[in-house]
């Protein structure tokens, strides 16, 4: 039976090299001189310190830009509160999302589900496997998924006959 598979996976790899490429930039940049803005990754967090609320905005293009050319969806960033640091400076903590979240998982089956194609849908931890008995119905629910707007990456992998 034709299947595949639905997962949400971010390269963390790409992930450092665009860190990197923010601190080349942060350091080379006119309106950063003399700041003290940072953006550091430990595990699945992302770290970001800055001066004030306007330079950590300057902070989250950044990202997004470097984030885009490495072609990593900045989607996989979860933004969390901004707190104050010592001195005058903010910090703000950005979850990087990895795998599909229950509620995201129940939502698509619905989708799926309402769409009227004649696919099965199974939960398999975090990630979702699609089945069905034709391979266009398939590439049918893999277009419908590329419409909906997720606020997450979707990536679509392991498609057999």
């Amino acid at each position: 039976m034709p299947s595949f598979d639905i997962v949400s996976k971010t390269d963390l790899a790409e992930v450092d090299n665009a860190l990197a490429g923010i601190t080349r930039e942060v350091a080379q940049r006119f309106d950063f001189k003399g700041a003290k803005c940072s953006v550091e990754r430990k595990e699945q967090i992302i770290t970001v310190l800055a001066d004030d609320d306007a330079k950590l905005k300057q902070m989250h293009e950044l990202l997004k830009v470097h984030f885009t050319r490495r072609n990593v969806d900045p989607k996989a960033l979860d933004y969390q509160t901004v707190e104050k640091a010592s001195g005058n400076t903010v910090r703000q903590q950005i979850r990087i999302k990895d795998g599909i979240e229950k509620d995201l998982a129940k939502s698509l089956v619905k989708d799926i589900k309402d769409s009227k194609i004649k696919v099965q849908v199974s939960i398999q931890g975090d990630e979702l496997r699609v089945s069905g008995k034709k391979r266009d119905e398939l590439q049918e629910t893999i277009a419908m998924l590329k419409k909906l707007d997720a606020d997450q990456p979707l990536q679509f992998i392991n498609f057999r006959d």
